[in-house]
């Protein structure tokens, strides 16, 4: 006779079928879908949506909630943890109709659509009604999930669980105040080295290249692929399909390179997720600041350090010859960590990427506020570039129009990627403590120590704990911004000499 656990199981993995279904249409969409074919598109993904959202909302599932809650002593704490976390999310869901999830994943598709065209025609102007719809959807959202302080809280909450925008406000004044003087004592000193790095890279090596470097760190290709998007992404149908997306610039050997690394570190997370789990809180990221944890880590604890081309810059020398045989490690070293003000977020050196940032997340709040409106968007945001960064944006395409994430409605998505670079230092010291041939295994061309690492600390326990409670899990304290600056302070003393 079926338990009522398992009654749950059943249910919430019927559920994720249909999640990971409406994930499979949207990887299509960006990666294989006719130009054509956006309207019925948005239409499968707005019904399938309705589906996932009639299904989590039926109030069967809030019974056997309330009953397996009533009768926690008959479960195991992952069972009570993975009951406990839907119910939460049950309750969330339940003040969302399906009239307006359908509603919402319609107007992100049309925001998808007019984002494409916008950035082929290089004009904002083409993409501002779409987004209007989407800052009015998401006021609305905010306002049916309720919040005690800010609207930005209520969507926040959906990428980073009892995070508040206060608790932003606060971490991002220690930034600035830590970021900026650090920022300005660099431009004091010789800049490095980098324009071979923008020589002509061929498409096709890159490619090669950038599957290495994937395989290297431990990514599975027989429960994964890699793709080209316009912007790069990771997305999983569960742990045993989980892909990632790059962008290749021929004349900009970091865009592939550091895409390949970064989304790679998401997807490795994926990939260590419980396949028992499918469905269950217990298969799932605890927040994006964790997931972005991995990302960064990869890509800039380790992609971006010496140790790491100390194993594999011979490879990449042989594989372009003309552009970095008389380049020395040394001084490819440098030129990948440059420290300047840039135009592009997902380009931008590990300082500075914090000031992309805080400018996304001020003017999410304010839209959300009323206190700017999308018609000065772009006027907005070249303001806050000349102020924050010092540079005159050009054009749209590297200005307004760069990030999609507004277009999918991901608005308090942005945050999670300051958070997951001051995780990511975090956790990485700890890992060396706990490791200590870890930096040599590195520059062995050796990830295998650090990828068990991260699947025994993080990934496997999936939602288990919050992000507070698995920062001082792993490193005995709450996330602490220290790390990060005495992991930058270390390492561009050494460069910036």
């Amino acid at each position: 006779m079926r338990t009522k656990y398992q009654s749950f199981v059943i249910t919430m993995q019927k559920i994720a079928d249909v999640e990971h279904s409406i994930a499979v249409l949207n990887w299509d969409k960006e990666v294989n879908a006719p130009p054509n074919s956006s309207a019925v598109r948005a239409r499968q993904i707005a019904t399938l949506s309705g589906m996932a959202h009639e299904l989590f909302t039926d109030d069967q599932l809030g019974l056997l909630l309330d009953e397996l809650i009533k009768d926690a002593s008959s479960l195991s704490p992952k069972q009570l943890k993975n009951v406990e976390l839907t119910a939460k999310r049950f309750h969330k869901t339940k003040k969302l109709s399906k009239e307006f999830v359908e509603r919402r994943s319609k107007a992100t598709s049309s925001a998808y659509d007019a984002w494409i065209k916008a950035r082929a025609a290089n004009d904002f102007a083409l993409y501002k009604d779409a987004l209007k719809n989407i800052f009015e959807i998401k006021r609305e959202e905010a306002k049916l999930l309720g919040w005690k302080e800010h609207a930005y809280d209520a969507l926040l909450d959906e990428f980073e669980p009892d995070y508040t925008s206060a608790q932003l406000d606060t971490l991002f004044v220690e930034v600035k105040k830590e970021l900026v003087a650090f920022a300005a004592n660099i431009r004091t000193k010789q800049q490095v080295e980098d324009s071979f790095l923008y020589k002509f890279y061929p498409k096709d090596k890159q490619w090669s290249f950038g599957l290495d470097i994937l395989k290297n760190m431990g990514y599975d290709f027989g429960t994964g692929r890699q793709d080209i998007s316009t912007h790069p992404f990771t997305t999983s149908f569960g742990s045993s399909d989980v892909r990632v997306t790059t962008r290749v610039d021929e004349h900009n050997f970091g865009s592939m390179t550091w895409s390949c690394i970064h989304e790679g570190g998401h997807a490795l997370y994926e990939q260590g997720f419980l396949e028992e789990e499918y469905g269950m809180p217990l298969s799932k990221a605890v927040s994006l600041g964790i997931h972005e944890s991995q990302s960064r880590l990869w890509e800039n604890n380790v992609g971006r350090s010496l140790p790491y081309w100390k194993a594999h810059y011979s490879k990449l020398q042989d594989t372009f010859p003309g552009n970095l045989k008389a380049i020395e490690l040394n001084t490819f070293y440098k030129g990948i960590n440059r420290i300047e003000p840039s135009l592009i977020r997902t380009e931008s050196d590990e300082i500075h990427y914090h000031f992309h940032v805080l400018i996304r997340y001020e003017i999410e709040k304010a839209l959300l506020e009323g206190t700017i409106e999308v018609d000065d968007l772009d006027k907005v945001w070249n303001e806050k570039y000349k102020a924050y960064l010092g540079i005159d944006v050009p054009d749209d395409n590297r200005g307004i129009l760069q990030d999609i994430h507004w277009a999918f409605g991901l608005i308090g998505y942005f945050p999670t990627y300051s958070l997951g670079s001051f995780y990511a230092a975090q956790f990485f010291d700890q890992a060396k403590k706990d490791v200590p041939e870890l930096v040599e295994q590195i520059k062995d061309g050796d990830n295998s120590k650090l990828l068990q690492w991260l699947r025994e600390k993080i990934h496997v326990h999936g939602m288990f704990y919050s992000a507070d409670e698995l920062c001082k899990k792993i490193t005995g304290e709450g996330l602490n911004l220290k790390y990060f600056m005495d992991y930058v302070r270390e390492k561009y003393g050494k460069i910036y000499i």
